[in-house]
């Protein structure tokens, strides 16, 4: 496994690549790894002959300065894990690599993808992301880019961004991990307690719910069955719940069947922030 933390020695490893026609596909993350990073890692074996993984803090997707400077950063144990699943090449930048100080100022029209569900609660957050992305998707020229589905706005603001600024990249969305219970993995679970995780498991069994009664059912209907099942678990704070059109996540209020739809969820409990989601049809 190569680290590199400098544009020019990410170019020069990756020259080789390129000229030998190789596929690359690029993991960006921002460290904290887990299971579900891991399997990205996976997916982007099964389907590129070289794997990049960035690891890289952003700070321009943060809101608020107090989460940028609390967010978790082992990079010992990323580089461990990364090396266990033979990822090939790891990028970890500094900021100042990043965001150079003659760095152009940046803004993309991405609709209403952020001035909706996530990007209404975090604003400008999807144009800090967007703006790390493009970033690296000049710099690795990747064939492919694995995100996970876990994030479904995100992959469909990235997929704006590729589309606007029409780059030769294919994006790969890969499932979700979850527990065994159906907890969808993520960094931030650490923070809840035994009892907290048991608790989160209403986000899943709520998703499901939508899924297995979205042909028979009106989404307003689904909707208000799916806060009632939150509603009922107590000390669970929903913040949103939608019943969605995939592409452009506008609110359905009735289904057409040549569409695909999701279902988007953000949670409260012990004061942490969960977000899930499934593809229902």
């Amino acid at each position: 496994m190569k680290i590199v933390h400098t544009k020019q020695a990410l170019e020069s490893s990756l020259e080789g690549v390129r000229a030998n026609g190789r596929k690359i596909a690029l993991v960006p993350t921002m460290g904290a790894l887990h299971a579900g990073h891991l399997s990205l890692i996976q997916e982007a074996q099964q389907i590129a002959d070289l794997v990049v993984c960035s690891i890289f803090v952003n700070p321009t997707q943060f809101n608020d300065p107090k989460d940028l400077e609390k967010y978790p950063r082992p990079v010992e144990n990323d580089l461990q894990l990364l090396q266990q699943a033979a990822c090939d090449v790891v990028f970890m930048p500094t900021v100042e690599e990043m965001y150079p100080k003659n760095d152009s100022p940046w803004h993309i029209d991405l609709g209403d993808l952020d001035q909706i569900w996530e990007g209404e609660k975090r604003p400008g957050h999807f144009q800090g992301v967007t703006q790390v992305v493009y970033k690296l998707f000049k710099l690795v020229l990747p064939d492919v880019a694995c995100f996970g589905q876990k994030d479904f706005q995100q992959v469909m603001v990235i997929q704006r961004l590729i589309d606007l600024k029409e780059l030769p990249v294919k994006i790969h969305i890969c499932p979700t991990i979850r527990s065994e219970e159906g907890l969808a993995l993520s960094s931030r679970n650490v923070r809840l307690s035994a009892a907290g995780k048991q608790k989160a498991l209403v986000l899943f069994r709520t998703l499901s719910y939508l899924k297995k009664h979205f042909t028979t059912k009106s989404p307003l209907s689904l909707k208000e069955e799916g806060l009632q099942l939150l509603q009922d678990e107590q000390e669970v704070e929903v913040e949103y719940l939608a019943i969605c059109e995939s592409r452009t996540l506008a609110e359905a209020k009735q289904i057409d069947p040549d569409k695909k739809y999701v279902a988007l969820l953000v949670a409260w409990i012990e004061g942490v922030r969960l977000i899930d989601n499934m593809i229902l049809n």
